[in-house]
């Protein structure tokens, strides 16, 4: 094997068939199950979409209905996990206290052995509806209050703004968030995608390869560009210091997040969507400071875009969209985790449903074999 073979990240290799998501090259528009996902993301809720990734068809009202009430009836964690999270370190990064909470699941799971497709949708359902919960906790007990119960009478994105904060905001926030949702829900074999699959192939069960992808969003490359995004923001500061902070950035070959993808080369069919819920996040909070985070944003795109030609990623404009709707920095990543559940979960399932271990190959750069020498001689 020659280093010419070798796909480094494995750019560009094909591992497997799949039928929830692709980037059609014709349209540069990522679709599930052949739906465009701005247009599922504007006139769907999330709701629907979750059931259209995991069964391959939009719901009928009757459809909808019985899942909504099959979500709902799965709300609830156990006052076992409830006592585990309160002995979590408060300094804890919410993805690893995520992580070991959704474990945590697993060991409560009688089942867990159990890989046929009926029971990995029931599984599927339940993380849905848990891990919302499992999020807002850990926020307010690392901020010292007492979690929240959900509410079987709201809907998804209605239920975590009441969890974490005790109240549902305008009907145009929660609209924002339910896009985001939509957006952040799948793509294809992504890294946590990816690793989710890996980890079923080898039968090690639902929790094992959710608690592996949640590894690996957890990273800045991936899921965590998020939150690195309004770090950013908050270091440029002002929108007067937002071209010379890029320049001198770009000048410097400094690590820039929200920018560019592996996927997309002429822009990221996600982002007009979110950018524009963004942009209503801005003009309902109406802030000088919302406004001031909107015009910073919209240089350091321009500069990027006039200075090298790579345009932003979905993570550019959510960032600041979640900051605006009153969500900590580090939540960022989990709320990414409440809405991917149902792409992983689909592509367990998928990858359950005709598996094969995944196992490639690797091009070894190590000495050739030798003999141990004695001590006396090493």
């Amino acid at each position: 094997m020659t280093d010419t073979q070798i796909k480094y990240g494995l750019a560009g290799v094909v591992t497997d068939d799949t039928a929830v998501s692709k980037v059609m090259p014709e349209s540069n528009s990522l679709t599930y199950r052949g739906y465009a996902v701005q247009d599922l993301a504007t006139q769907c809720r999330f709701e629907e979409t979750a059931y259209l990734i995991w069964n391959g068809e939009l719901p009928t009202n009757d459809q909808l209905d019985a899942f909504i009430a099959k979500e709902r009836s799965q709300r609830g964690i156990s006052k076992d996990l409830l006592e585990v999270m309160r002995k979590f370190p408060k300094g804890a990064h919410p993805m690893a206290t995520l992580r070991t909470a959704v474990s945590f699941l697993g060991l409560e799971d009688t089942e867990i052995e159990d890989h046929a497709t009926d029971n990995l949708y029931d599984r599927s359902v339940s993380l849905y509806a848990k891990i919302p919960e499992i999020v807002a906790a850990d926020f307010r007990l690392r901020n010292g209050k007492e979690p929240i119960a959900p509410r079987d009478d709201l809907g998804f994105s209605e239920n975590f703004f009441h969890m974490c904060f005790g109240e549902v905001p305008a009907p145009e926030i929660v609209k924002c968030f339910d896009i985001s949702m939509t957006l952040y829900a799948e793509h294809s074999f992504n890294a946590s995608t990816f690793t989710a699959r890996v980890i079923a192939s080898s039968l090690s069960g639902v929790y094992s390869a959710v608690t592996g992808a949640i590894g690996s969003l957890k990273g800045p490359l991936h899921g965590g560009a998020n939150e690195a995004v309004m770090h950013m923001l908050k270091e440029v500061g002002t929108a007067e210091n937002a071209k010379a902070w890029m320049l001198d950035a770009l000048a410097t070959k400094k690590k820039i997040m929200g920018f560019g993808h592996r996927v997309y080369r002429s822009g990221d069919s996600r982002v007009p969507t979110m950018t524009d819920a963004y942009q209503k996040m801005v003009d309902i909070i109406g802030t000088d400071e919302a406004k001031m985070y909107w015009d910073m944003s919209r240089i350091l795109d321009e500069t990027m875009v006039a200075e090298k030609g790579i345009y932003p990623n979905l993570d550019f404009p959510a960032g600041p969209a979640y900051y605006l709707m009153g969500f900590e920095i580090p939540m960022f990543t989990p709320i990414f985790v409440m809405s991917r559940i149902t792409g992983w979960t689909a592509h367990i399932m998928e990858q359950l449903g005709d598996n094969k271990l995944i196992r490639p190959l690797s091009n070894y750069t190590g000495p050739a074999q030798r003999d141990v020498p004695p001590m006396g001689d090493r």
